[in-house]
């Protein structure tokens, strides 16, 4: 299989962290649109929306509403946006949660400096 996460996920790709579970991993997107922006990932390839199971959908969103409170508490920024793309507009064939921070600052950090400021 030539996906991108499923490489992350199995440890042959490098990624930023932040956590991870027997269903889930959630790590940094390496091009943000802002600071702390990340990707929630079933470690389980499922291609889209559609393919998605009631548990791991379940699980996703506890996920992201653990990783919102996160970012909110260490990263400060004045609104978050979620978003989730099928079909077209889906990049990566492997489903995947985004966690976009919004500040009204928009000075970009560096996605290692982002991630040691979540991992303290």
């Amino acid at each position: 299989m030539d996906c991108v996460f499923c490489k992350i996920i199995n440890g042959d790709i490098p990624s930023y962290t932040l956590y991870e579970d027997d269903i889930v991993k959630v790590f940094l997107d390496i091009n943000p649109n802002s600071n702390g922006h990340l990707l929630i990932v079933p470690k389980k390839h499922i291609k889209d929306f559609d393919d998605m199971d009631n548990e791991t959908l379940l699980h996703i969103m506890d996920t992201a509403h653990k990783m919102k409170t996160l970012v909110e508490t260490k990263l400060n920024p004045q609104g978050v946006i979620f978003t989730q793309n099928n079909g077209c507009v889906q990049e990566v064939k492997h489903y995947h949660l985004h966690l976009i921070p919004v500040y009204d600052n928009k000075t970009k950090m560096d996605v290692k400096e982002v991630y040691e400021i979540l991992k303290k």
